[in-house]
């Protein structure tokens, strides 16, 4: 607090301050400015002892989240507890340093006759800064709150209500590349899926039911022009088994089903604890577990893996175990990461069959295609009877390798300890940390933050004097003062994902090439290269750092697009699509040289678009859905004519 009081005391010195009473009144004002301004500026502390106070909130507090912000370094928190609305949360935006945004108290979402009880919260950080919670209020219908960066609810503090009222269940959520996102919810046996805009208008809403069993317990998957719904089919067998078969099916944003629904775990009767988890991959996919007793009667991890396309990748409809039976123990309490060589990695608990007081940590890896190069796993620790709560996994961002963090109970002691190993790819221990050396009990959060700008993030309730408190953690096992690490070479990240196709524009009646990218990191700008390949004249469009996409409207013709982002000191390699190309060559339609000639005399088809530009997979009339097109070819005289047609 020292470092606050030295200007104010240099300036009495100087005389620039005046000690009469109008003075001493505001210098009292400003002195208790500058100490809440000194209170405010917490930030992510080294000592293992005192970590770093994130808010207050109630010894009972629970359900605690974590979302990072996509584009910049901060990060939201929320946790739940019983308020006057009922079951209730409440949030705290950090930045980069843990400096907490919005007070010691966070920010309480308001809206009315809130459950008594947990249904099931969500929370998601936007592209546009905002973040946005999702709950359940006891009239069964789920709620949607928006919190912009500065605090304000533009949505109003009760949010907007979602699916028409339906649902009334567990919530999930999922950020959208437009400031919008997907919700997810149900009424325990119907599914809702609905795609919020950026402004709060809602898009068509999707359901997702069967008439003969429960559709339950959905995870959202990002990929390329939608989302995938991983979700359970089940019904209940006796007081407390369900019989239940894992699905994944494909939407759009206007809540059109775009790939049916294909069978990814194959019947099974088990426990009614029994829930799968779903985490994206590298490339549009997913990896898809669960814990469950339905084969052999004793608990065991089952993993699959579906693609871009929604295809499994593994084989057998019962996945792959992640460590051999063994009738005597249970391997239960999995927790995901996905690694730079997109293989899924697993921290997961080992305990007795007989009274589940045994706790063993281990970690597994497994590939795409089904194969464990570690085997049964290497095992992290044997903490005998006591507990080990929280199990978390995340891959470094900058290095080759991972860390893994638990609570750690103490014999003898009410109260754990924050626990960190990093490892290498190979799964050696490299580094040990404790992140909490206080014992007090905890309650833990359900996820990290993940590595991000080289740095993790855990919080945890003090369940003792209701403070939320957190530790940062680097890549070496580092704490408090992390600085955000220049990328190794490549010295800058290119984007990612580069996308587009000829599209057309209602407002100007012309068609152009609507670009989309990933962004890479901490980037100026983009520098997107267009070429004409009649000419093969080059123009550089710059466009804004935090863009996503693009629309580029030339002249009518063929044109090769490469995009590269701008860093201070350099420029990065050209951006890949998801075929590993570095360009898109896209030809921009004319709309006036569409021809009155009969499709009949067109000879050669060259090309198939949809009436908006858009190239289609085809060459044969007979393989379209009835609809308007546009069909690219060449006449008997050799011409090359572009007609519009109607394929009934």
């Amino acid at each position: 607090m020292a470092a606050y009081w030295r200007p104010l005391l240099f300036l009495l010195f100087l005389g620039f301050i005046k000690p009469n009473s109008f003075t001493m009144k505001r210098l009292s004002i400003l002195v208790l400015a500058l100490l809440t301004y000194g209170i405010m500026q917490a930030q992510w502390v080294d000592d293992p002892i005192n970590n770093t106070f994130i808010a207050n909130c109630v010894s009972s507090a629970n359900e605690i989240r974590i979302a990072s912000h996509p584009y910049s370094d901060d990060m939201f928190v929320q946790w739940t507890s019983m308020s006057e609305n009922g079951w209730s949360q409440k949030l705290q935006r950090l930045d980069y340093y843990g400096v907490p945004q919005w007070g010691a108290d966070g920010i309480a979402i308001t809206t009315p006759n809130l459950a008594t009880w947990s249904p099931g919260y969500a929370l998601a950080a936007l592209s546009d800064g905002s973040v946005v919670t999702m709950n359940r209020s006891a009239d069964a219908h789920h709620w949607v709150v928006k919190i912009n960066e500065d605090g304000s609810t533009p949505w109003g503090t009760d949010g907007i209500m979602l699916f028409g009222g339906a649902g009334g269940g567990r919530s999930e959520l999922l950020a959208g590349d437009d400031g919008g996102f997907w919700a997810l919810g149900t009424d325990m046996d119907i599914s809702y899926l609905q795609y919020v805009n950026a402004d709060g208008t809602l898009r068509q809403m999707a359901t997702i039911a069967d008439l003969t069993k429960k559709c339950t317990n959905g995870k959202l998957i990002p990929t390329a022009g939608g989302v995938f719904v991983v979700y359970a089919k089940q019904t209940i067998q006796g007081y407390s088994n369900y019989v239940k078969e894992i699905y994944v099916a494909k939407y759009n944003k206007d809540g059109e089903l775009t790939m049916p629904a294909t069978l990814l775990f194959g019947q099974q009767t088990v426990g009614m604890s029994y829930i799968h988890y779903a985490i994206p991959d590298h490339f549009g996919g997913a990896y898809v577990f669960q814990w469950h007793n339905g084969i052999g009667g004793a608990y065991n991890i089952y993993v699959t893996h579906f693609d871009s396309d929604g295809v499994p990748t593994i084989t057998g409809t019962n996945g792959i175990m992640v460590h051999s039976t063994d009738p005597s123990s249970y391997f239960i309490s999995a927790y995901p990461t996905i690694d730079g060589n997109n293989d899924l990695l697993l921290v997961y608990r080992q305990t007795d069959s007989y009274s589940q007081s045994e706790y063993k940590i281990w970690i597994n890896r497994i590939t795409s295609d089904g194969e464990k190069p570690w085997g049964d796993g290497i095992l992290v620790l044997d903490n005998g009877t006591s507990q080990c709560l929280g199990l978390r996994i995340d891959a470094f961002e900058y290095t080759d390798g991972f860390s893994v963090i638990y609570h750690k109970a103490v014999p003898g002691i009410y109260g754990e300890t924050v626990e960190a190993h990093g490892f290498d790819h190979d799964g050696n221990m490299t580094w040990s940390t404790t992140m909490c050396s206080s014992t007090y009990p905890k309650n833990v959060d359900e996820n990290t933050s993940g590595y991000y700008g080289a740095q993790n993030v855990v919080v945890w309730v003090n369940a003792q004097d209701g403070g939320l408190y957190g530790q940062n953690i680097g890549e070496g096992g580092e704490m408090g003062d992390i600085t955000i690490p220049v990328p190794p070479v490549p010295c800058c990240f290119p984007p990612e994902n580069f996308q587009g196709s000829c599209q057309h524009n209602e407002e100007t009646g012309a068609y152009g090439a609507m670009l989309t990218w990933e962004p890479g990191f901490a980037h100026l700008y983009y520098n997107l290269y267009r070429q004409n390949l009649a000419d093969e004249t080059t123009e550089v469009i710059e466009i804004d750092a935090d863009a996503t996409s693009y629309f580029d409207e030339p002249a009518p013709g063929t044109y090769k697009y490469q995009l590269t982002a701008q860093f201070s000191d350099s420029e990065s390699d050209f951006a890949l699509t998801p075929d590993g190309e570095d360009h898109l060559v896209i030809e921009v339609l004319d709309p006036t040289s569409v021809s009155e000639v009969a499709l009949e005399e067109i000879i050669d088809i060259m090309a198939i678009y949809t009436i908006q530009g858009q190239l289609i997979n085809a060459k044969d009339i007979t393989e379209l859905k009835p609809g308007m097109y546009i069909v690219k070819g060449t006449t008997a005289s050799g011409k090359t004519a572009i007609v519009k047609i109607i394929n009934n």
